[in-house]
């Protein structure tokens, strides 16, 4: 008959601490929410301008990429990047080859040229 007393107890005693704990919680929840959609409106942006660029015939289609990546390396395209470098914008895109090696491709986005190809 003392177990459920003291069950009773602890938890009576653990919601007033629970509840001082809660409003921090919360607080650290919608921060992330809003930091969420911050950058889901940057990524959202960042496509649109992507885009844009296709379109303006300043950056090729990924299709036309991923075609030339794998005229180079065959096998399954398991990852691909965009990427702002110095020398101009970049596609990385990583294929996993019938022999199970993962290799990048780097290709210039403009031109479809390739810049280099590494084992990773």
């Amino acid at each position: 008959m003392r177990f459920p007393a003291i069950l009773a107890l602890a938890i009576l005693t653990a919601v007033p601490l629970a509840a001082g704990i809660a409003p921090t919680v919360a607080h650290a929840f919608q921060k992330s929410k809003k930091g969420d959609a911050a950058k889901a409106e940057r990524k959202r942006a960042e496509q649109e301008a992507i885009r844009a660029a296709v379109q303006r015939g300043e950056v090729l289609p990924l299709p036309r990429i991923l075609a030339i990546a794998q005229a180079k390396v065959p096998g399954d395209i398991i990852k691909v990047e965009l990427d702002y470098e110095s020398t101009g914008i970049e596609y990385e895109v990583k294929i996993l080859t019938p022999a199970g090696r993962v290799r990048e491709v780097e290709i210039n986005a403009r031109t479809g040229a390739i810049l280099r190809i590494e084992d990773k």
